[in-house]
Parts: structure tokens; C-alpha cells; sequence
């Protein structure tokens, strides 16, 4: 078995069509700042977005907050929608879609994580992560995509499932 262990192994988030292209569209739009937003859906499958604004005191540069209000936000949305917040995403411009400490500080349990990389305001790289119950780190989620987007981004075939290997 590899580092991510037995947990990182049975956790899937799979994106309904149209949502990564959604994600990495959003980390475009907001570059060279990070974007910020809520996943949508039940049961590791991500039907919908919802993006927030990024809230940080410390400059969106290289930080990202959501504040208590878009998460009881996302909360409702989720409930109108009859599924649930099943995490967050968020971008790194010009660094690698591995989270940071900073991300590792401010991460709850149960939730899904996505990060996708941005490269001088091209999206790249996404992965997804689930913070450990001791929360010492992160395992990385397999992370699929629905049959539309594996085709919305040049790269998005490479990664159509990441994490395991």
C-alpha cells in the first residue's frame, strides 16, 4: 500500500460534468489572487459549485477565508438543493495543487478539499484532499471527472484520476 493510506483509498469525489471546468474557470477569473468556493452534491459526488468571496485579512494573494456567513451560505444552498456541502475549493496561483500549512491550519474534518493550480492564469493541475483524523495532514482523494470535462481542458485527460498511485 502507498503513503495515502487505507482512508485516502476508499474516498472518492467524483465532478459532475461541467464542474471542474467551473473551478478551474473561477481560479482563471481571480488570478493572480486565489479564488475560494463550496462543493455541492451527497455522497462523494459533486453536482454543483457554489464560489465565495474570499475574505482574508492577509491579502488573496496567497490566502484564502471563507467567512461564517458564506458557510452557513453554502450550507442552505446546499440544503436547497437536497444535497449537501461536501467541501471547498480554492486555487494556487503559481504554486502546485498540494495544500500548504496555512491550509492545513484552517481545514475541518469530513470535508473535501479541492485545489487547483494556476500557472501565470492558466489552470492546470486539481486535486482533492481530506485532512486526517488526527489532523497531522492531509490524504489525498482519488479525484474523477464526469465525460464532458475530461475534454474542457487541455491537461484534464491526464488527470481524469488523480491521487492513486
Amino acid at each position: 500500500m502507498n503513503d495515502l493510506g487505507a482512508e485516502a483509498l476508499r474516498r472518492r469525489l467524483h465532478l459532475q460534468p461541467g464542474v471542474a471546468a467551473a473551478i478551474r474557470s473561477h481560479g482563471t477569473e481571480t488570478y493572480p489572487d486565489e479564488c475560494c468556493g463550496a462543493l455541492i452534491g451527497r455522497d462523494g459526488l459533486v453536482h454543483s459549485t457554489f464560489a465565495l468571496p474570499n475574505v482574508t485579512d492577509e491579502g488573496p494573494r496567497r490566502r484564502f477565508r471563507v467567512s461564517p456567513d458564506d458557510y452557513r451560505a453554502s450550507e442552505r444552498r446546499a440544503a436547497e438543493s437536497g444535497a449537501e456541502l461536501l467541501g471547498f475549493y480554492h486555487s494556487h496561483p503559481d504554486h502546485p495543487a498540494r495544500p500548504s500549512q496555512y491550509d492545513l491550519d484552517h481545514a475541518w474534518p469530513s470535508f473535501s478539499y479541492i485545489i487547483v493550480a494556476v500557472r501565470s492564469g492558466v489552470p492546470g493541475d486539481m486535486t482533492s484532499w481530506c485532512l486526517k483524523d488526527d489532523r497531522s495532514a492531509f490524504d489525498q482523494e482519488n479525484l474523477t471527472y464526469g465525460e464532458h470535462d475530461s475534454h474542457s481542458h487541455p491537461a484534464a485527460a491526464v488527470h481524469r484520476q488523480e491521487g492513486i498511485g
